[in-house]
């Protein structure tokens, strides 16, 4: 469904397989986040992360699923790692079948110490609480870093918790793709890619909001 001006589909999709191997994604990603960063006040380093996992339904296509006995869903899980913007550090995709816990280790072990300088505290939902103290005691021992169980409070309805409603914020941001609305990739590498293209123009659209002064209208890169 390519624009009739844009290279043949096998073209770009090679280009976007390379980007996906490269990291070219990851480095994009990476290099927006820590600019909306600065523009607002803040180092470009974060020193939380916070979180949390998605199941998401798979099309009929082959590679990676599992089923999710939680949420009914036979597909794939998204993991993701936001800062206290909400902005994607990191993005993980594995089997639905595994439990949150598990699926917790899985994104955070690709999450270098030397790459998030700042960083101290993790902050995760009690979805993650089962197996915490081993969590806990893996994430302190590997990376340096603190682990945050945050649970409801029993009896107090609907109540926002601090910081945990920003990963929520996140997945609504992703939900808004129509490449994400179920799992269309045979590789876990190019569900990330797809994971990864969705922030770097959430980021490009709210860069362009900040200085729609100097550019007098809205390209149409991220219109």
């Amino acid at each position: 469904m390519l624009p009739h001006d844009f290279p043949d589909w096998h073209f770009v999709y090679q280009w976007f397989r390379q980007w996906c191997g490269d990291e070219t994604l990851v480095k994009l990603n990476a290099a927006l986040r820590k600019q909306i960063r600065i523009e607002d006040g803040r180092d470009p380093d974060p020193s939380l992360g916070i979180i949390d996992a998605q199941s998401v339904k798979s099309t009929a296509v082959a590679g990676v699923r599992g089923f999710d006995g939680g949420k009914k869903v036979t597909g794939i899980k998204r993991h993701i790692v936001v800062d206290s913007l909400g902005l994607i550090l990191i993005a993980v995709v594995h089997s639905a079948g595994i439990h949150d816990n598990q699926g917790a280790f899985l994104a955070l072990c690709p999450m270098f110490p030397s790459a998030f300088p700042r960083l101290v505290k993790i902050m995760a939902d009690g979805g993650y609480g089962a197996h915490g103290a081993t969590l806990r005691d893996w994430l302190l021992q590997t990376k340096g870093w603190a682990l945050e169980i945050v649970h409801r409070i029993a009896d107090a309805g609907f109540k926002v918790l601090p910081h945990r409603w920003k990963v929520e914020r996140t997945f609504a941001w992703l939900d808004k793709y129509r490449r994400l609305s179920k799992n269309y990739e045979q590789l876990s590498v190019t569900a990330e890619g797809m994971i990864y293209l969705a922030s770097t123009r959430t980021m490009l659209k709210l860069l362009n909001s900040r200085h729609a002064d100097y550019f007098g209208c809205e390209p149409a890169w991220v219109a």
